[in-house]
């Protein structure tokens, strides 16, 4: 019997020792100062159910402790008061009214401005980097011990070594180029056994892959991107995270992932969301299902998670000092949840910005998601933005086909003549192309005149501009895979043939685009007509599609013609909004125009002619 209990005895504390052991909390850090008290602690550790933790801070409560289904998590609630101080408080997790474990958690003073921090918007002109093919600015940090993928330049679908420092040393070549801000496709940890270096695969939530550099290196990014005016843009996922996240072998509550563990692949009917009709069955099998086997469908419904994913935004915003976040699958995950996430960012930052991918060429369905949206079914989100999807296909379309009564340019104007089923088309981003399709040099058929009038349009017309990275090097793919479209940038690694950074290389076409597109973006910068102007249109003419962007005091006027020769325009049509200017300057070539009733345009080309008066 002695024997018994005495074995008794050592099991228990065993097991208040195996149970004293915290693996994981999350949020990693939070701070004081937020318009929301509430925080939420997710902590992992082995039977850390059995333990209640218990925190003497002053101007913290503990409001609850819940234990769920599996013993390895306890989710912590507090309250932080107005008054806390900045400071490092004590966790500790005791059995029976002894401390098993102690574990320190930092709660940090935040920036005075921090609240009102201005997110992107129209002034400025983003780039999108796919980060492992830009810059391999760091070779030591290729391959590492603890990553299940290594580099390998010939794959493809394999990494190629870009990351952080390659990009931060490149800051001053993309700010000459008239650059503003930088998107990049995501940078947290993916540890996957393969074709991990698109980053849509998170296996850590707080965590930058090491192959791409450091939780420090990313916040130096932002430093030195402040330095310059510029702004970081962090690319976000909700609807999923990587098959091996950490958490996979080891969920804290049945319903955290859908389908699981017999996953099903989604519907993509993502119009479920606004279709007044739809079942719920069409609507689960479209929000529920996964993209691929290797991207576990997260349940936003479950209110642990969407506290999860929410805290995680605000962390990431605070921490690195973002100026916007990229949602991706925007439509997929749960409408509700989306809507209050876009609320609790807003309520703690009032002037940051937010654009959602719902990738539909209908602007009826991209309208939905924007903040301010009347929508029948009385669902309202608080999204400022979106990837105006119907538009870049439009200008594509109208840009190849032929000049005819409704084929053409007038592709372009019917579809900015949609923006009234938006509260806010000039919030919108515009753009040529992205890391998921064609490259814009491919979509128009490598005619490099084309590409430009389609690039003068995207930075003159309303809305936000972005480019992806090497449109302004007219680089190119075989077929439609996403390895190739993602291409290395010529000269982001040591003996690449042809480098962009010192114009080794390059040919006369290639040097030519990229001078066009910086000479329109420098003299955007500063140009408040295309950054806050009213737009105004012309139905497409004679070959020619012209609009004006204009404020009491000033306009621009632009015109496009596919005429395959030089040809006058004549202004008359115009009257109503050129009336009160005699003489403009071609801000392209630098051409004086001295006479504004005919005005004579190249061939194949687009004109931006600030107007005087």
């Amino acid at each position: 019997m002695k024997k018994l209990l005495s074995a008794i005895a050592g099991l228990l504390l065993s097991l208040s020792i195996l149970a004293g052991t915290v693996n994981r909390v999350e949020p990693p850090s939070w701070w004081v100062g937020f318009q929301n008290p509430e925080l939420q602690l997710m902590i992992h550790g082995e039977a850390i159910s059995q333990l209640y933790p218990q925190i003497d801070y002053e101007g913290i409560t503990v409001t609850a402790v819940t234990r769920v289904e599996n013993p390895n998590y306890l989710f912590v609630d507090l309250n932080i008061a107005p008054e806390t101080k900045a400071g490092t408080l004590q966790i500790n997790f005791t059995a029976d009214g002894e401390i098993m474990s102690t574990v320190p958690y930092e709660l940090k003073a935040r920036d005075a401005a921090s609240a009102h921090r201005d997110g992107f918007n129209t002034s400025d002109v983003i780039y999108l980097i796919t980060p492992d093919r830009f810059v391999n600015g760091d070779v030591s940090n290729d391959e590492l011990p603890q990553c299940k993928e290594g580099i390998d330049r010939s794959d493809r679908d394999g990494r190629h070594g870009g990351d952080i420092r390659g990009i931060i040393n490149s800051l001053d070549y993309l700010q000459q180029l008239g650059f503003t801000a930088v998107w990049l496709n995501p940078v947290l940890e993916n540890n996957m056994t393969s074709t991990s270096y698109h980053g849509y695969s998170t296996t850590d939530f707080y965590k930058v892959d090491p192959r791409y550099g450091s939780n420090e290196e990313y916040l130096e990014l932002d430093h030195e991107l402040d330095k310059r005016g510029m702004k970081l843009i962090m690319d976000m996922i909700f609807n999923h995270c990587g098959s091996e996240h950490w958490w996979m072998d080891d969920m804290p509550m049945s319903d955290w992932i859908n389908h699981y563990p017999s996953y099903e692949i989604t519907s993509h009917r993502r119009t479920v969301n606004q279709d007044p009709n739809a079942s719920q069955y069409d609507t689960r099998a479209m929000t529920d299902g996964w993209f691929v086997p290797t991207m576990p469908d997260l349940n936003q419904r479950n209110p642990y998670m969407a506290n999860y994913l929410i805290q995680n935004s605000i962390w990431w915003i605070e921490y690195a000092g973002l100026e916007g976040i990229r949602q991706d699958t925007w439509p997929y995950p749960d409408k509700h949840m989306m809507s209050e996430w876009t609320w609790r960012l807003l309520a703690e930052y009032p002037n940051f910005n937010i654009v959602g991918e719902e990738w539909s060429l209908n602007p009826a369905i991209v309208s939905y998601w924007q903040k301010g949206k009347h929508n029948a079914d009385g669902y309202q989100c608080h999204l400022p933005s979106l990837m105006d999807f119907p538009l870049q296909a439009a200008v594509s379309r109208g840009l190849n086909n032929e000049e005819t009564w409704d084929r053409g340019l007038i592709e372009i104007y019917e579809a900015l003549s949609n923006d009234f089923l938006y509260p806010d088309a000039g919030k919108l981003v515009v753009f040529p192309d992205n890391h998921d399709m064609s490259r814009f040099y491919m979509q128009v058929n490598q005619d490099v005149d084309l590409l430009k009038m389609g690039l003068a349009f995207y930075l003159t017309s309303r809305g936000i501009p972005q480019i992806y990275y090497g449109t302004e090097l007219l680089l190119t793919h075989e077929g439609d895979h996403h390895g190739n479209i993602r291409a290395d940038y010529p000269g982001g690694w040591d003996n690449d043939p042809v480098n962009a950074f010192t114009g080794k290389g390059l040919s006369k076409e290639q040097t030519d685009v990229r001078n066009y597109l910086s000479k329109i973006q420098n003299w955007r910068k500063n140009q408040k007509v295309i950054h806050h102007g009213s737009f105004m249109h012309f139905v497409p003419f004679d070959g020619f599609y012209t609009y004006f962007r204009y404020t009491d005091e000033e306009a621009v006027m632009v015109i496009i013609s596919k005429n395959e020769e030089e040809k006058n325009i004549n202004t008359s049509r115009f009257t109503e909004i050129m009336s009160p200017y005699s003489s403009g300057r071609e801000i392209i070539t630098g051409k004086q125009i001295n006479q504004l009733e005919t005005i004579n345009v190249p061939a194949r080309s687009a004109m931006i002619i600030e107007l005087k008066k």
